[in-house]
């Protein structure tokens, strides 16, 4: 009873967060001193045409009476139609979301991976050479702009040794049947190795750029957290009992040190999710960045509330997933 009840209170947050960040994004939007009708009708519409978009779309009414109209279609599962696609802003956030999905899961994978074996490393060599090392690629990780790191990446894989392609996700002479939308997955199913090998090579360059800025974070709160667990009691009379020191590290105090860590890549994947716009661009990924990017600077409403609330409330489900994790790792967190 006490995780369920742990559940729903963060689920009825979630709820709230959810409403807040709703009518926050609709009330900005709506300042933005633009007239999406006047570019949904074209440059050659006449003012009695952008008119009758207006009534058609009810932008001509009170902000309020637009917000009522935009939750009661939100709670019916119409998004509205993104004016620079001409398509239901669902249709295309399921189009897209795939990819920006698969490009997430390949980076936080490669992140966690790498971040936490990198942290424990330097935790146990903690001020040797590995651990200066170490510290320094994080500390560089952390403070590049990940646009900055995306074109070294380019210049030295592709322009230079030519091992990877530049964008895109998958080349244009590769035809596959798409199940889920995930290219790897869909390869797999249908067991294109041709199609499978051409998305993974696609998949390298954006999916480096966002591990290497990822990483650096996971890596430092794992040295961090193993420190502190290490410096404990418990694991000195562990050692005093002669119990191997692998045991130690793995069994007792990584294990211990989970929940920063598991704090950290919560917010790291939502990150990637949602803030990976510049990555998207500059690899041409068709996914949710690319999409919101053409949004903003059409200023398309519809699709820039759409795409924010189907990502804000992404980021929500991974930290709710990641406080069911806390109680998995620690029951007593479900007391307090």
């Amino acid at each position: 009873m006490g995780t369920l009840k742990f559940i729903f209170k963060r689920f009825l947050w979630f709820i709230l967060v959810i409403i807040g960040l709703l009518t926050i994004t609709f009330i900005i939007t709506n300042l933005i001193p633009a007239d999406p009708a006047r570019y949904f009708a074209g440059p050659d519409a006449t003012l009695e045409q952008v008119n009758e978009l207006k009534r058609r779309f009810g932008l001509d009414l009170p902000l309020y009476q637009q917000f009522l109209r935009y939750v009661n279609r939100l709670l019916h599962g119409d998004l509205g139609i993104a004016l620079h696609t001409r398509k239901p802003v669902l249709r295309d956030i399921m189009n897209r979301f795939p990819a920006t999905l698969e490009l997430a899961l390949i980076s936080i994978f490669f992140a966690i991976i790498l971040g936490i074996a990198s942290g424990i490393v330097s935790a146990i060599k903690k001020d040797k050479m590995i651990d200066n090392l170490i510290r320094l690629i994080s500390i560089v990780g952390n403070s590049a702009p990940s646009f900055w790191l995306s074109l070294v990446f380019i210049y030295i894989l592709y322009f230079k040794l030519g091992l990877l392609p530049s964008g895109g996700r998958i080349g244009p002479e590769i035809e596959f049947n798409r199940i889920t939308g995930l290219y790897l997955i869909d390869s797999i199913i249908t067991m294109n190795w041709p199609a499978f090998s051409s998305s993974f090579y696609h998949l390298i360059l954006p999916a480096l750029t966002l591990s290497f800025v990822t990483l650096s974070s996971i890596s430092r709160m794992t040295r961090s957290s193993m420190l502190e667990v290490l410096s404990q009691d418990y694991i000195k009379t562990a050692r005093a009992k002669g119990i191997s020191y692998y045991k130690v590290i793995i069994k007792h105090a990584l294990r211990n040190a989970l929940i920063p860590i598991s704090t950290i890549i919560s917010l790291t994947f939502g990150n990637i999710l949602g803030g990976s716009v510049l990555i998207e661009q500059i690899f041409r990924w068709p996914g949710m960045g690319l999409y919101a990017a053409k949004a903003i600077l059409t200023t398309d409403f519809p699709a820039i509330m759409g795409t924010t609330l189907f990502i804000a409330i992404i980021y929500i489900l991974v930290n709710l997933i990641n406080d069911i994790l806390y109680i998995i790792i620690d029951p007593r967190l479900k007391r307090g």
